[in-house]
C-alpha cells in the first residue's frame, strides 16, 4: 500500500509565503511519510507574468527552490514531485518548466521538462495564452523506477496528447502537476485524467492550482487521484489543501491479467532513445 497525495494551492508571486503554506500543511498532515506527494505547476511562484518567472529561473541542480524541495522531501520522508520550477536554458529569454522528483532522503531521482506548451485562446478573462514566448519545450519522455513503483512524469497541457503516455510504456503511477484554467478545467480536467488512468491502467495523481491569483488568472482546482479502473479515489474541490488516497498497486496486476491492453494494442508507441 502507498499513499498518493495531490497538493492543491492558490500560489502567488511570494516564494516564501508559498513555502510557508506547504510547511504548515505538511506539519499537520497524516499519511505523508513514504507517500508520493505531488505539488501543482508553478507552485513556488505564480500569478505574475511569464517574463517575471524568467527572473526566478535557477541553474539546474543549484538554487534555493530546488534546495528547499529536497529539504521538504527529506524532512517529511516522502517522495516529492516539485510541481514545476523555472530552470535556466541556453536562451536567456526562455526557461524550462521543469518538474523534479525527490526521494525521502532528498535525492533528486528525475527531472522532466514540459513538452507541450499552452499557446491557445481560451474564453476567460485572460483570453490568450502564449507559454512558448518565455518557455522552452522539453523533448524527453521521463519514467523512473522507485521503491513505490514506476512513475511517469507529465505536466498540465501534456495530458491532452495521449501518444506521450503510450510512449511511457508500463507505469504504475502518472503524476501531473497542473495549472488548468477554470474554463478548460470545467470542460475537460476530469475527462482527460480519467482517460489517461483507464488507457494506461495506472494510478493518476493530478495536482492543480485553484482560485483567483494575483494576476486575476482563475484556475480550476479539483486535485484528485484516479485508480487504474478510472474510479475517483479522492478529490479536493475548490479550496487549497491535500487530497490523499491509500492505494494498492497490486490492483494493476489483477486488472492487466483480466484486460491485457498492452498485449492487445496494435498501435503501440515506443520511447524514443
Amino acid at each position: 500500500m502507498v499513499n498518493l497525495c495531490a497538493v492543491q494551492m492558490t500560489s502567488n508571486p511570494d516564494i516564501e509565503a508559498n513555502f510557508a503554506w506547504l510547511e504548515e500543511q505538511f506539519s499537520v498532515a497524516s499519511g505523508i511519510e513514504n507517500a508520493l506527494v505531488v505539488l501543482p505547476e508553478c507552485f513556488a511562484y505564480f500569478g505574475a507574468s511569464d517574463r517575471a518567472m524568467l527572473g526566478k529561473a535557477e541553474a539546474f541542480g543549484d538554487g534555493p527552490i530546488q534546495q528547499r524541495l529536497a529539504e521538504l522531501a527529506r524532512k517529511y520522508r516522502c517522495y516529492l514531485v516539485g510541481g514545476t520550477i523555472p530552470i535556466k536554458t541556453a536562451d536567456d529569454e526562455k526557461f524550462a518548466a521543469t518538474s523534479l522528483l525527490f526521494s525521502p532522503t532528498g535525492e533528486r531521482l528525475a527531472d522532466y521538462q514540459k513538452i507541450h506548451l499552452f499557446d491557445v485562446a481560451v474564453v476567460d478573462n485572460t483570453g490568450s495564452y502564449e507559454e512558448s514566448k518565455h518557455t522552452a519545450p522539453g523533448d524527453q519522455i521521463v519514467t523512473v523506477d522507485t521503491e513505490i513503483g514506476r512513475i511517469g512524469m507529465a505536466v498540465c497541457y501534456d495530458v491532452r496528447f495521449p501518444g506521450l503516455f503510450s510512449a511511457m510504456g508500463d507505469i504504475d503511477i502518472l503524476v501531473l502537476p497542473a495549472a488548468f484554467t477554470r474554463a478548460t478545467g470545467k470542460a475537460h480536467w476530469h475527462t482527460l485524467l480519467r482517460a489517461r488512468a483507464i488507457e494506461s491502467q495506472c494510478f493518476v495523481v493530478g495536482a492543480n492550482q485553484c482560485g483567483t491569483h494575483a494576476n486575476d488568472r482563475k484556475t480550476y482546482g479539483h486535485s484528485l487521484v484516479y485508480s487504474p479502473w478510472g474510479d475517483l479515489l479522492v478529490e479536493r474541490t475548490d479550496e487549497p489543501g491535500l487530497a490523499i488516497a491509500e492505494c494498492d498497486l497490486r490492483e494493476r496486476d489483477t486488472l492487466k491479467q483480466r484486460m491485457p491492453l498492452a498485449q492487445h494494442n496494435r498501435f503501440r508507441s515506443h520511447i524514443v532513445e
